[in-house]
């Protein structure tokens, strides 16, 4: 029997019971990827990150991956937040992610940093996805690898919807962000994963990859306050560095203990 350590920690959150859960497992060395898929399915949160030391890489202190209980995900915020936060040895921890590029985690006061990539969008017309959201949307956006953007009227509008969300799985594993003005923020959001197994994602740092240019470029500000109106929510610091995204929050971990396979 194998035995890897387990630590489950809420990201994004200035309490336990806020922000989004997520596993971090460091291993010594890659498992199968169908173990790997197994051991997040049975996690059973919106991401476990697995992560592997790698002393020989003079940009990077270890290579990380992400797993929601389906499937294998290009980038995820807040499972990064979370590994930063259980593996930080000094005042920053670096990542070599597959998809994503080199990701790091500093220290931010009584919290972390988050560097990640900035992503633009283009404009498309999606309606049989505006259907399965609801409500009105006035715009929508797309970006290669399967991320959407619908922006609403109001906040309203994005707390009040209640999407179709066996509709939405048929279109396969899509990001959808859900985003209006904030009401005390500058813009508010929520966002849906049913193709990935994750009808609706608590705080999604990777989401904001997407949120904090297209919000900068509408209000003409590089320095952001975001909230995620979910059931659990989240409040999240923002900033555009050029082509980074720059996302500030705290974390608390709830679980340690060992997993047995």
């Amino acid at each position: 029997m194998t035995s890897l350590p387990f630590t489950q920690v809420d990201a994004f959150a200035d309490a336990p019971f806020t922000g989004n859960p997520a596993a971090v497992m460091p291993l010594d060395a890659w498992l199968d990827d169908a173990l790997l898929q197994s051991i997040a399915a049975e996690n059973n949160l919106s991401e476990t990150a697995f992560t592997v030391a790698t002393p020989d890489d003079p940009d990077a202190d270890y290579e990380l991956r992400w797993f929601t209980p389906e499937v294998e995900v290009k980038l995820c915020g807040h499972a990064t937040l979370a590994s930063g936060h259980v593996l930080m040895a000094g005042d920053v921890v670096r990542f070599r992610t597959r998809h994503a590029g080199i990701l790091s985690v500093a220290r931010d006061g009584d919290g972390y940093a988050l560097s990640l990539p900035g992503y633009s969008m283009a404009p498309r017309a999606m309606p049989e996805l505006a259907a399965g959201l609801g409500g009105d949307p006035v715009e929508s956006h797309w970006r290669d690898g399967g991320y959407t953007l619908f922006l609403y009227p109001d906040a309203a509008s994005v707390r009040a919807l209640t999407p179709d969300f066996a509709a939405l799985r048929k279109h396969g594993d899509l990001l959808l962000i859900a985003t209006a003005p904030g009401e005390d923020s500058d813009m508010l959001s929520r966002v849906f994963v049913p193709g990935g197994g994750i009808d609706e994602d608590p705080v999604t740092g990777s989401a904001h990859s997407l949120l904090v240019p297209f919000w900068s470029e509408r209000l003409g500000k590089t320095q952001m306050e975001a909230v995620q109106a979910s059931a659990r929510g989240g409040r999240l610091g923002c900033t555009l560095a050029d082509d980074r995204v720059i996302l500030t929050g705290r974390c608390r971990t709830v679980i340690e203990g060992r997993f047995h396979i």
